[in-house]
């Protein structure tokens, strides 16, 4: 059987809920591919300790770390197989998976509050129906543009009703502190910094469109390499418990890791990082299930495509079931 079909079948298991006896074979990984990013605290602590490293070295496998600035860069990065499990927002995963990315969610890393519509200090605008007509900063593809869109709908409004600034979000923070724009979809840590350092206001706030924080392993990677994606998440577990126990010694890492103040990331990670749930369940499949219908709305996904049947698909409530239980 060619190469091409035995991957193509052993994804079809995956997809089914079950794991290909093809993995048993797979051949010894040479090269594991992750990345972080300053949004998972869990990553830096992960990378800073070499806990992987540690595990894979026995195994002669060698772990590169790939940095990703938002979950647009994460989702290009698993889509072109420049890394094979990487970290972004639940919903900006939805996107990628319906726009042809080949992606599962197997863990949880965060249920953060990581993005909120911010504006300068001296701003004149306090509602989100002010932003009418207002240049907005934002990077498509990720939270922060998908929360700006629902935010804009509890006004009223809609993506036409204001002028979108596409930026970075590291970006799109020096445009709001410059006057350049006039609000911006911030991220932590960039946005608690602007907070912090330059008295920058959170126009509008809402927990529950922040999505949860998804762990993504590549489809083909999965089938081919369960244990080692196992590996990951029996890491990943272990950098959650000792955040939990040491959140002002994680937060130095965030602050080291991100340029930030000590007192920028504490806010991070004490005050809008939750890192009680990491097991993928039927609770994230209803909130993203309850937020799909934005991106048909605003044609960001290709017609005719099923989301709720693409979240069930996405989201793999069993794959960490046993690591999580494992760790408690």
């Amino acid at each position: 059987m060619k190469r091409r079909t035995v991957l193509r079948a052993a994804a079809s298991t995956l997809a089914a809920g079950g794991f290909p006896t093809l993995s048993r074979a797979a051949a010894p990984l040479a090269e594991l591919r992750l990345d972080y990013a300053y949004y998972s605290p869990s990553s830096l602590v992960l990378r800073r300790f070499g806990w992987l490293e540690e595990d894979f070295k026995r195994d002669g496998t060698q772990v590169k770390w790939v940095l990703s600035a938002g979950s647009n860069r994460a989702l290009e990065y698993l889509n072109g197989e420049s890394i094979d499990i990487g970290s972004t927002a639940g919903l900006a995963a939805v996107l990628g998976r319906a726009n042809g990315n080949p992606i599962v969610t197997p863990y949880i890393f965060s249920r953060p509050e990581w993005t909120a519509l911010v504006v300068r200090h001296d701003s004149p605008l306090r509602t989100v129906a002010d932003l009418k007509g207002k240049k907005i900063a934002a990077t498509k593809g990720t939270d922060p543009y998908l929360f700006l869109l629902r935010a804009l709908r509890t006004a009223g409004l809609r993506r036409s009703d204001i002028e979108h600034v596409q930026l970075q979000h590291a970006d799109g923070r020096v445009a709001l502190e410059q006057g350049r724009v006039d609000a911006w979809a911030g991220l932590d840590p960039m946005m608690a910094a602007s907070e912090l350092d330059a008295g920058s206001r959170l126009l509008y706030r809402n927990v529950a469109f922040n999505t949860y924080g998804f762990l993504n392993v590549r489809s083909d990677f999965l089938a081919r390499q369960p244990e080692a994606t196992r590996r990951v998440l029996v890491g990943y577990e272990k950098a959650r418990h000792w955040i939990l126990a040491n959140q002002t010694e994680a937060a130095r890492i965030l602050a080291e890791e991100a340029k930030v103040s000590l007192e920028v990331a504490l806010l991070q990670i004490k005050l809008r990082t939750d890192l009680s749930n990491p097991q993928p369940s039927g609770e994230h499949v209803k909130a993203l299930q309850a937020a799909a219908p934005l991106l048909v709305e605003e044609h960001l996904v290709r017609d005719g495509v099923d989301l709720n049947q693409l979240i069930v698909q996405l989201v793999d409530t069993q794959f960490a079931r046993n690591v999580v239980v494992a760790s408690v």
